[in-house]
C-alpha cells in the first residue's frame, strides 16, 4: 500500500465513523412517537392549535438549535388563560397567565436542555420590525404529546417560541397573521 492508498483509507474510515457518530447522535436526540386519537372533546382546538391523528409519526426533540445573540426560531401562538389551547397551568411557576400579558413558552430544549435555565426570565423577541420582550413561564414540549398532559396535542418542533396574544400584539402583527412567523429571539 502506498502513502496516497494510507490517506484514502483513513479518510474513508474518518467518514464512515462520523457517520456513524452522526447517526448515534440523531438516535439520541431525535425520537418520534405515534399519535393516538384524541377523546371527544379533549383536544382544544383554539388558536389552530392541531390535534394528534391516529396512527401518524410524531417527531420528538431532547435539544434546541445553538443558541445565540440572534436565535432564529419559529413564532406560534398559545392561550395561557385557564381552559384554553396551553392546558394545564405554566410549568415555571403552576399558574394562568393573562393573554394580555407578554408571555411565551419555549421548546424543551431551549427551556432547559441546555444548561440555562430559562424559567421565570426574559427574551427579547425580535419580528415583523418589532421588538418586545416576554416572560418566559412554560415548556413547550418537544419530547412528548398526543397524551391527557399535552391536551392530545402534537410535540413541539426543537426550534418554538410558543407566545401569548400580548406578543403577537407588541410585534404589530395583523390578526390575520398570528398564528405562525420566523423570528429571532436572545436572553435579556
Amino acid at each position: 500500500m502506498c502513502h496516497k492508498d494510507i490517506i484514502v483509507v483513513t479518510l474513508v474510515y474518518s467518514r464512515f465513523c462520523f457517520i456513524k457518530m452522526l447517526t448515534y447522535i440523531i438516535h439520541i436526540f431525535i425520537g418520534t412517537i405515534k399519535g393516538k386519537k384524541p377523546p371527544p372533546r379533549k383536544c382544544n382546538q383554539k388558536n389552530n392549535s392541531e390535534c394528534c391523528k391516529e396512527g401518524e409519526t410524531y417527531q420528538t426533540y431532547t435539544c434546541s438549535p445553538p443558541v445565540t445573540n440572534n436565535t432564529k426560531a419559529i413564532l406560534t401562538i398559545n392561550g395561557f388563560e385557564k381552559g384554553e389551547d396551553g392546558g394545564a397551568p405554566s410549568e415555571c411557576d403552576n399558574k394562568y397567565h393573562s393573554n394580555g400579558t407578554p408571555v411565551v413558552a419555549m421548546s424543551t430544549g431551549w427551556l432547559k436542555g441546555d444548561g440555562t435555565k430559562r424559567c421565570l426570565k426574559y427574551i427579547r423577541i425580535n419580528g415583523n420590525g418589532q421588538s418586545v420582550v416576554a416572560k418566559v413561564v412554560d415548556e413547550c414540549d418537544s419530547t412528548m404529546g398526543c397524551d391527557f398532559v399535552h391536551d392530545y396535542q402534537p410535540p413541539c418542533d426543537n426550534n418554538i417560541v410558543d407566545a401569548s396574544l400580548a406578543v403577537w400584539v407588541a410585534l404589530g402583527v395583523p390578526k390575520d397573521d398570528r398564528g405562525w412567523m420566523e423570528i429571532t429571539w436572545s436572553d435579556v
